[in-house]
Order: C-alpha cells, then structure tokens, then sequence
C-alpha cells in the first residue's frame, strides 16, 4: 500500500495590481477503496476562504476570491495519500454479452455523457483504424489494451509541442504531444467503438522504473468495462492506470478536471508557473515551514503562458527545422 507525499503550487504573477480575482480549484484527491487522502494542506495567498461543492461528476470543487489589490495569487497544496492495487479484468469472460451491454448503456445516465464525439478532421481516418483494431470476438478489456498501445507506438510524447490550446486535428497533424492530447485521442478511439470513456487529472507518482509524466501533473482516460466499472488507462506510458496514479478529477475533457481556472480585474497581463513534487512520504518529507520559496527554486515543472502567435504545428515544425540544422 504506497503512500504519496504530493505539493503542487500555482502561482500567478500579474504585471501590475489587480482585484477580485475568483478563482476555481479541482485540488481533492478523489476517496474510494482504492484512493484514501490521509491529509491535505491548502494555503493561498490572503488566507482565501475556500467554499466546497461536489458537481455532476463527482469531483469535490473549491472557489474563492481574492477581493484586495494583489500583483501575485499563489495556491499551495499538500497533499499524503495512500493508494491501492485495484484487481484487473477478466480476459476470458463472455465478450459477446459485454458488447450487448454497451448497447443497452448508450442511452443510460450518466455514459451518455461520456460517450458524445468531438468532431474534427481527422476523424474518418481514425475511425478506419479503430475498425481495424476492434475484435468482437475479444473482451473489452483486451481491445482497450490494444488501443492504448496503438497510440503508444504511433505517437511521439514531446514535451511543448501542444499547449492546452491545442485541438484534436493539431494532436492528429503532429502524431505527438503529452499526456493530456493522448488521453483525448484515446477517448475519441473509445467512444467510437461504443466503450464510454472519461478523462482524467491527476498525478503519476515514482515506481523506480521511470515512466512518461512521473513526479508532475499527468492526465489519462478511464473506460468503462460492464460488471467491472471504470478501468484507468495510460496511453502514455502504455500501462494501466492503478496504485501509482492518484487522480483529482474525472469529467468528459480536461476542461471539465482543470486544477485551476479563474478571472480577475485590472488592466494588467499575467504569468503562470506550476511547481509540483511528488514522491513516497518516506523519501519526501513534510516541508514543515511551508516556504513556499523554497520550492520554486527547484520546481518540477515550470510553465510559462505560450507564445501562441504560431499555432502547435507550426511550432514543430520550426523545432524540427532547428534540430536538423545542428546536426
């Protein structure tokens, strides 16, 4: 039974003073027999009062405001959890009656909502390929498995190549991304072969074996298996998604499971830096101080606001250009 330390800081800088900033966290671990939030430690910037609501989802949802001129807002949460190994699907369970089942779930509350299709471009084309690779002579679970390992292989996990701007076509276009265009394409996949399929946030925690994503915020799908419930799946990394995924949220896009959105007023630009550490509590103790400077001057994952002047492919391919030129 694992048990994760977590911090993860957003910090926005605004070039001047600004006022009423309200703001919207998904920061509460979900709580079940396989996910158990043991503590968490939330500190923001003027000591904001955090009013909580569960949403259509599920998720446990936090707002407040920041009412009094400020040039910065910073969240911090800490969070321990323990997680647990959930047992697998069976691979040799009467495949022909989970099919049926998929029939009778199309239109049953709450999978009609995550079985809708985003339409774009590259969508006949991917639908060509799902055909290939849906058997109904196999389980579920087993032609799940084959699609994430078809994005596995044919996709390149490139870190900045998309931002979350980026649109299905441009994830197509590029056959790259991260996690988060990967749980995307896979839910597309999904949802065209009638499996209900839901995304993802969360964090991936060490397993000293390395994986894509590891120690930051990470992002997978979720399909729903009959007589099993929902199973995570990690086309990123190719693995299902058990003991060492800690999830947030779960909605029908990234949308729906951002850790944080909000407005404020002022005339001013902003800057955004996450900083998350993730690690076993017993190699990552408690920062008792909670100085939260101390942690951004190492931070796992730095993000800047994007350039977004140039759209993802064009920016890859500026990238590419680049490379071959140093070579």
């Amino acid at each position: 039974m694992p048990e994760f330390k977590i911090q993860h800081i957003t910090k926005y800088t605004y070039d001047g003073p600004v006022r009423d900033s309200a703001n919207q966290i998904i920061l509460y671990p979900i709580q079940d027999a396989y996910q158990d939030v043991l503590k968490q430690e939330l500190k923001i910037t003027g000591d904001a009062v955090v009013d909580t609501y569960i949403d259509y989802y599920g998720n446990k949802v936090g707002s407040f405001t920041h009412r009094d001129p400020h040039s910065q807002l910073i969240i911090n949460s800490q969070l321990w959890v323990n997680t647990k190994h959930r047992p697998l699907p069976a691979t040799d369970i009467f495949p022909g009656q989970q099919w049926d089942d998929y029939e009778r779930l199309r239109y049953v509350v709450p999978y009609i909502d995550f079985l809708k299709q985003e339409y774009f471009d590259g969508r006949p084309e991917l639908q060509k390929i799902v055909a290939a690779e849906l058997k109904r002579d196999e389980t579920p679970y087993q032609v799940i498995l084959r699609f994430c390992k078809y994005i596995y292989d044919n996709f390149s996990y490139i870190k900045g190549v998309t931002t979350v701007e980026s649109t299905l076509d441009d994830v197509w276009k590029l056959k790259a991304g991260v996690c988060q265009d990967f749980a995307h394409i896979i839910m597309v996949m999904l949802r065209l072969a009638n499996i209900p399929a839901r995304y993802v946030s969360g964090y991936i925690c060490p397993n000293h074996n390395g994986m894509r994503g590891e120690g930051a915020t990470h992002a997978w799908a979720e399909a729903y298996i009959p007589d099993y419930g929902w199973l995570g799946i990690d086309p990123t990394n190719n693995c299902i998604a058990n003991e060492t995924h800690v999830r947030l949220a779960v909605g029908r896009n990234f949308s729906d499971c951002s850790p944080v959105k909000g407005t404020y007023k002022g005339p001013h630009g902003h800057r955004l830096e996450v900083a998350v550490s993730v690690g076993y509590d017993r190699e990552n103790p408690t920062n008792d101080t909670g100085e939260i400077a101390e942690v951004f001057a190492a931070p796992v994952i730095k993000q800047a606001t994007p350039d977004l002047s140039k759209n993802s492919y064009q920016r890859y391919m500026e990238m590419i250009q680049q490379q071959q030129q140093q070579q």
